[in-house]
């Protein structure tokens, strides 16, 4: 099998591994044609939580080329960490961060290569930095992550959660200021209450014995939503008078219960969204859609999965 790619938007790949990184040690990523996939699906995550994304090849890479047997697909786990340390150090500019930007290398790449490779007869995901230092000599940079190749028959095997159709969809603030909220209901509970509804009503509540609060917003928007967690405009689907007849009472609110530790490993991800659209399949689920630019032109989403708990006081 071969695999070599030039990343063209190192930002926005370190961003996304650096949502990713918190639920887990390691991770599944699942090169394919058109694709990459970066997947957190173990059952040991706090709360249930999983996150399986799926980014265009064209929004990250350019000289793209993948050969394989299963269907030039090419499926790996390695640690999340390990990658994120290999993007970071291609340049100040993968992080946001003035902390991180701060002890990075003293050089920018011009050019980033991943590739896989082998070296002593161990699988490595490959990545060579060329650029130039701040003293303007040319530099080259090799950082190598330990990797394991899956077989093809178990990257078939990876199937997302199976869930009910939703019953709302609804449109979420800034994810920065719902963790700056979440953070400070932490210490009072450790279950999180979601509601909405189709008037575009979301709220965020605890309920103890000691205490409770409650946050809402209103005017959210009510996307409609295809497969895939792909929203639609209304005005060009041509069912969407049909969906609408299917639609509850607008008015009417629909929960879900989530450990608030998992919630807030979920707002990690606001250092990739644009915009976000939660999904509530009432007492069972919420299901969340975050997307790597605007919608329309979205170039990937990461889709969390997060399972209702069971709390007697709700």
């Amino acid at each position: 099998m071969r695999f070599r790619a030039t990343i063209e938007n190192v930002p926005i790949f370190y961003r996304l591994i650096q949502a990713v990184e918190k639920l887990q040690k390691k991770c599944i990523m699942k090169f394919t044609e058109t694709e990459m996939h970066v997947i957190c699906n173990d059952d040991a995550n706090e709360g249930g939580i999983q996150v399986w994304s799926v980014v265009k090849v064209d929004t990250m890479f350019t000289s793209y080329r993948i050969q394989s047997n299963a269907n030039n697909a090419i499926t790996l786990t390695l640690s999340a960490e390990a990658l994120l340390s290999a993007l970071r150090s291609s340049s100040s500019s993968a992080s946001s961060s003035s902390v991180a930007a701060a002890i990075l290398l003293s050089y920018d790449a011009d050019e980033v290569v991943m590739k896989l490779a082998k070296k002593n007869d161990q699988a490595v995901l490959s990545f060579e930095m060329y650029g130039m230092s701040r003293s303007g000599r040319k530099v080259r940079v090799a950082h190598d992550v330990r990797i394991d190749v899956m077989r093809p028959a178990d990257g078939d095997k990876l199937r997302e959660p199976r869930c009910p159709d939703p019953e709302v969809h609804i449109l979420l603030p800034p994810l920065l200021k719902l963790r700056t909220i979440v953070e400070r209901l932490r210490p009072l509970s450790d279950v999180l209450a979601l509601r909405a509804n189709n008037s575009g009503t979301l709220q965020l509540s605890i309920n103890t014995d000691a205490v409770k609060l409650e946050t809402q917003w209103v005017k959210c928007g009510n996307p409609s939503m295809a497969k895939h967690g792909i929203a639609q405009n209304e005005e060009d689907d041509d069912d969407a008078e049909d969906i609408s007849l299917d639609k509850p009472d607008p008015d009417k609110m629909f929960c879900v219960l989530v450990s608030i530790r998992s919630f807030l490993k979920f707002l990690n991800s606001h250092v990739v969204s644009a915009t976000t659209i939660l999904c509530l399949c009432h007492n069972h689920c919420a299901i969340l859609y975050v997307y790597i630019g605007e919608i329309a032109d979205a170039g990937g989403v990461l889709t969390y999965y997060i399972p209702t708990v069971i709390d007697g006081d709700e």
